[in-house]
């Protein structure tokens, strides 16, 4: 089945989905790119170009430069919040129905699942529109923020302390209750539909090998091979939106 192309489905795998009693998705940069939305590595542009992503992206870089950090993410914030859920998402949204369990577990932090109207999201890696205090991790309102600007604001929580954006900085660990949901989704899966991921970002990219472990049909769908290419069942070399839509037409909604 290996190398089978999109938008043609092979049969087999269309009937193992179709009588799929747990279905587990995991989605990544390549899911919102299609909203334009850039990859963290392809928005550093312009003012961003010159620095790393450990300039950007660490609780260290946070420390030293709050204000650079703030600003990165702003500009990342109303990237996101310009954007829209493609027609994949809605697909998602319609299969989430079909389907006795069903959860999507994503490393991308852009809200696009829930905003089109999936209900059941693990955020591997957060959310970028959350915003937490440093220290404690409680959230915080958008009254506050409204109520005290800054680059970035001030925590309510602790004096001195400054807000952050509720995203899982390289270095950090992941969400735990989200990991662990993730990880049981994977271990009871019949069916891992793994969409626009590099499949180099762990502890996410070990999901699909626990869902095969248990004897779950792992199906890639990306332009380009991955590390999870050779051990997929199937793979359907096409962009996530352009795939999902034929699935959906596959299984006939």
């Amino acid at each position: 089945m290996n190398g089978e192309s999109a938008p043609g489905w092979p049969n087999d795998a269309v009937r193992r989905i179709a009588a799929a009693n747990n279905v587990l998705v995991l989605t990544g940069a390549g899911m919102s790119a299609e909203s334009g939305i850039a990859t963290f590595r392809d928005a550093q542009t312009g003012l961003w170009a010159k620095f790393r992503p450990e300039d950007l992206a660490t609780p260290q870089a946070f420390h030293e430069h709050p204000r650079r950090v703030w600003q990165w993410y702003d500009g990342r914030r109303q990237q996101v919040a310009a954007a829209e859920p493609h027609a994949g998402y809605r697909v998602l949204v319609e299969l989430e129905k079909r389907f006795r369990h069903f959860a999507i577990a994503t490393q991308n932090v852009d809200g696009l699942h829930q905003r089109a109207g999936s209900q059941r999201v693990f955020e591997l890696h957060g959310n970028i529109m959350r915003t937490v205090c440093a220290q404690t991790g409680r959230p915080i309102d958008d009254e506050w923020l409204c109520e005290h600007p800054g680059e970035p604001p001030p925590s309510p929580y602790q004096p001195g302390v400054l807000a952050r954006p509720d995203v899982v900085w390289f270095g950090e660990t992941l969400p735990e209750g989200a990991h662990r949901a993730a990880v049981r989704s994977a271990a009871q899966a019949d069916i891992c539909l793994v969409i626009g991921t590099s499949s180099l970002v762990y502890p996410a990219a070990g999901l699909p090998a626990i869902a095969a472990e248990r004897g779950a049909m792992v199906i890639e769908v990306n332009p380009d091979e991955t590390p999870l290419t050779a051990s997929a069942d199937v793979i359907i070399r096409a962009p996530a939106s352009a795939a999902l839509v034929a699935l959906a037409s596959h299984l006939g909604h």
